[in-house]
């Protein structure tokens, strides 16, 4: 549990489409707290519907989302480490958040990950010798990425991936 801080500027552009997209600009023409409250529930939702199309199954999932300060507070309760953490990047790896406040437990608690922010000329194997030794580990950390990740190769800067303990 905790805050974790992300790069506002880098991620997965979900609030330009749809209602997230008219409460976005509706609060960015006439900033009233009726429209930020609107932004932030658009977003909370938009951000919600992105983890439940990872397939990231988590009881009592509660996704909010505060305009003002750019931060998403995540609850619930997930079956494993892993999902967890995959829930906090999907929440954290969003353009426009720059924190996610982790409200989170886990059933079945398992060693924490590692946390990497790409930056400009990292691969997946490169990541892998600074965190393993071997370039050759590569294959361990996109597995841990997925499905947030679809390609070894489809990494950006910015983006915050999870390095999960050697095995």
């Amino acid at each position: 549990m905790g805050m974790f801080s992300f790069i506002k500027e880098a991620g997965e552009k979900l609030f330009g489409r749809g209602e997230a997209k008219a409460a976005q600009e509706a609060a960015a023409a006439k900033p009233t707290p009726e429209n930020i409250e609107a932004l932030s529930k658009a977003a909370g939702d938009a951000i919600a519907s992105y983890i439940n199309s990872m397939n990231l199954n988590v009881q009592a999932l509660e996704i909010g989302f505060d305009a003002a300060s750019a931060t998403v507070t995540v609850s619930g309760v997930a079956p494993d480490q892993a999902t967890k953490e995959k829930v906090l990047l999907c929440c954290g790896n969003v353009a426009t958040v720059a924190a996610v406040n982790d409200l989170m437990t886990v059933s079945s608690p398992e060693p924490e990950s590692q946390w990497h922010v790409v930056v400009s000329g990292d691969n997946l194997s490169k990541i892998s010798k600074q965190f393993y030794g071997t370039p050759n580990k590569y294959p361990q950390i996109f597995e841990a990425n997925k499905p947030m990740l679809t390609h070894p190769d489809k990494i950006y800067p910015g983006q915050v991936l999870r390095i999960p303990p050697d095995a």
